[in-house]
């Protein structure tokens, strides 16, 4: 069960005469029901995932539209998706996270880029910088100049990016090119509001069928010896006509202003950030308008050399603020000035920083050095003064703290079905030795944070099996690969296990069995247990049975023959497997299968489930586990073999100790982690499982009175 989406699903039926309010990504959906898509797929993956989600559970309205949507493997497939735009006039937009999943999806876009589209395309691309960013530094702009897409940088404002939406289709239809919507976390989130259109209905959609399909047509393809006459078309014909598509419907903005010998030219997602960093200098209103002219770039590539000529002559100088590097659109304004012969300075890295995001702070800094050289004055000053006071507000928050803040890496949910296998593996390496752990991007990626500290590479979703091909025939132990069922699926099933099974490779993999995409919002996929999952309520409280067995069955249909299935949560049994799995005999790839559900889809089942048992006056048993202060010995290892954010530590209440003893706090969800971790590693007894019962049956409510008043009477006076 994912998160609802029913209200937002309500606003995408808005029509003409309707406000839209709402967040970013809500409104490119929006945008593109009104652009007349005809078809939709994607992978899942933060800050575009809602993109999908909405559209998956809006399958309802997307059938009376006739717009197919689909939830695809991996982005390559999404990707070969944007072929129906190939030969037909179908409008098809896709989405996924970021230069890693275009990375993923590269050979269908190299191949859809080279023969072109007829239909509009577009692929709606999440991408973000910085430390706050979740993938590497990297930019889908260098894709977009290498196969010749369209790359579009709407600025952050609800109205032009639906805008851009409904312009780039267009864009991609008038010049042949796939075109690339570049959308920033902030840009996703961002609120506001704009007047509706109509949604149109696609001419040709699941609901108005094509008769015959097109007729045969090798330039179609992207094959030799036509990708040469593909790569001409390109420099001749698509980016000329992208260019003056751009020029003439305005996609591009310029703002002027007072100071018109100088300039900016900002990628349009950067533009909030801009206009209150020249707040900050007094260079801007509270509504926006900047002193500065700016040349509001909503389209990132192709750059039209005529437009930003015109911007660029005749002053002193221009600021190019480029997120990321290399600079690629410094770079090219510099040569098309030189071309021209227009002596205007340029800068853009030498006063920015080559990296990272460019927050408000950032751009301040920049804008001062700027400022100071060709506008010095009060203003400038004033930018000083405020950036030296933040610096100065952090020195004091700094110096009110009596020693700096803890560092507080990012960990696994409470009660996440993996961190018991991590305890166990650190378990099972104390009787086998250390061995090589290849990591996977997922959940499980934590478990390369502390108290675990496991995973030697990281290099691409559902890599891992594969990634540690060149590394176990040179070690003297068998090695390690993590891999969760959302990476098993999306690459690891052929690029892992087919090819270990293939070359005979003698190797350790772990299977995460969740049930869900659980790192990109819960997504459910092909083991998500459906109607094979049940509720079970007995003396010892709820649980949730699967039955679902897709991997297991495709494990062994591949030829997996030594493979284990565990429960996560019994952790000796899982250290036990481990360590078999590292000292058996048999010479080949090992699975082990860990089950348990995603805590907090988990949580999003049963609350509902509980709440109609209570509602009906039946018996709940809820598990809660504690520590017995009295039997705690204060050495922690509990916590370092856990981690878990419910298990902390207090102030002895013994007068006579000193070390502070471990508690259980608020928000333990009763997973039950810490009493078998106790028991694997054989810690102190000092855990204990209580059973809170509501609505309770006649004889435990009398054979709780006879116990407390047993209790009371053995108390001392």
């Amino acid at each position: 069960m994912e998160v609802s989406f029913s209200k937002e699903i309500e606003s995408l039926r808005l029509g003409a005469g309707d406000t839209f309010h709402g967040e970013g990504i809500l409104a490119i959906t929006k945008a593109l029901l009104q652009s007349g898509v005809a078809y939709v797929g994607g992978y899942q993956g933060a800050p575009v995932s809602h993109l999908l989600d909405v559209m998956v559970q809006a399958k309802g309205y997307m059938d009376e539209l006739g717009v197919h949507v689909e939830a695809c493997s991996n982005e390559a497939s999404a990707a070969a998706m944007l072929g129906a735009s190939i030969h037909y006039p179908l409008r098809g937009a896709v989405t996924w996270k970021s230069i890693v999943g275009t990375n993923v999806a590269a050979d269908a876009l190299s191949n859809l880029s080279s023969p072109g589209v007829t239909g509009g395309a577009l692929i709606v691309v999440g991408e973000d910088y910085g430390e706050g960013a979740s993938v590497i530094q990297e930019r889908t702009h260098a894709f977009a100049l290498k196969s010749s897409m369209c790359l579009l940088d709407p600025r952050p404002d609800l109205g032009v990016m639906t805008r851009m939406v409904e312009g780039g289709f267009r864009l991609s239809e008038a010049s042949n090119m796939p075109a690339i919507l570049e959308l920033r976390i902030r840009a996703c989130h961002v609120r506001g509001s704009f007047e509706a259109k109509d949604n149109v209905k696609p001419a040709v959609s699941t609901r108005a069928l094509l008769e015959n399909p097109a007729g045969f047509d090798y330039m179609k393809l992207a094959h030799p010896p036509v990708t040469f006459r593909q790569e001409k078309l390109k420099g001749e014909q698509r980016l000329p006509a992208a260019r003056r598509y751009i020029l003439e419907h305005g996609l591009n903005e310029l703002f002027d202003g007072k100071h018109r010998d100088l300039g900016i030219i900002v990628q349009g997602g950067l533009y909030n950030a801009l206009i209150r960093s020249l707040q900050q200098l007094g260079l801007a209103d509270a509504f926006g308008a900047s002193d500065l002219p700016i040349l509001c770039l909503n389209v990132a590539y192709p750059l039209v050399p005529e437009q930003v000529a015109d911007f660029c002559v005749g002053k002193r100088a221009v600021l190019v603020v480029e997120e990321g590097q290399p600079e690629f659109i410094e770079q090219e304004i510099a040569t098309l000035l030189r071309r021209r012969d227009i002596q205007t300075k340029l800068h853009g890295k030498d006063l920015l920083p080559s990296g990272g995001e460019y927050t408000v702070e950032v751009l301040a800094g920049g804008l001062t050095q700027f400022t100071a050289s060709y506008l010095p004055g009060p203003a400038t000053e004033e930018a000083r003064r405020w950036l030296a006071g933040n610096a100065e507000r952090r020195k004091a928050a700094a110096a009110a703290l009596a020693k700096p803040l803890p560092i507080r890496p990012p960990g696994f949910c409470i009660g996440c079905p993996e961190r018991p296998v991590f305890s166990a593996l650190k378990l099972a390496q104390q009787q086998i030795g250390n061995v090589h752990i290849a990591a996977d991007i997922g959940c499980h990626a934590f478990g390369t944070f502390e108290p675990f500290s496991m995973g030697h590479s990281i290099l691409g979703y559902g890599m891992s099996l594969a990634s540690r091909a060149g590394v176990s025939p040179v070690m003297q132990r068998r090695t390690l690969a993590v891999m969760g069922d959302g990476g098993f699926w999306h690459n690891g099933l052929l690029t892992g296990v087919q090819s270990a099974l293939f070359n005979g490779d003698d190797a350790v993999l772990v299977i995460f069995k969740n049930g869900y995409t659980s790192a990109t919002g819960t997504q459910e996929i092909i083991s998500t247990p459906h109607e094979d999952v049940k509720f079970e309520a007995s003396d010892k409280g709820a649980s949730i049975v699967h039955t679902n067995q897709t991997i297991e069955a495709a494990l062994t249909g591949l030829g997996v023959q030594w493979m284990r299935t565990v429960t996560t949560y019994d952790v000796d049994t899982v250290r036990n497997t481990l360590v078999e799995a590292f000292t058996s005999d048999f010479d080949g790839l090992k699975v082990i299968v860990a089950e348990g559900e995603c805590q907090l889809e988990r949580q999003r089942r049963i609350k509902p489930w509980l709440a109609s048992l209570l509602k009906k006056g039946e018996r709940v048993v809820r598990v809660k586990y504690g520590v017995d202060e009295d039997v705690c010995n204060g050495d922690h290892a509990c916590i370092r073999l856990s981690g878990c954010p419910t298990l902390t530590i207090k102030d002895n209440p013994d007068p006579l100790k000193v070390d502070p003893v471990a508690t259980v706090i608020d928000g333990c969800v009763g997973c039950g982690l810490c009493g078998a971790n106790a028991h694997a590693a054989t810690l102190c007894p000092s855990f204990y499982r209580a059973e809170v019962v509501q609505n309770p049956k006649w004889h435990e409510r009398l054979l709780n009175s006879f116990r407390s008043a047993l209790v009371r009477a053995l108390q001392p006076a």
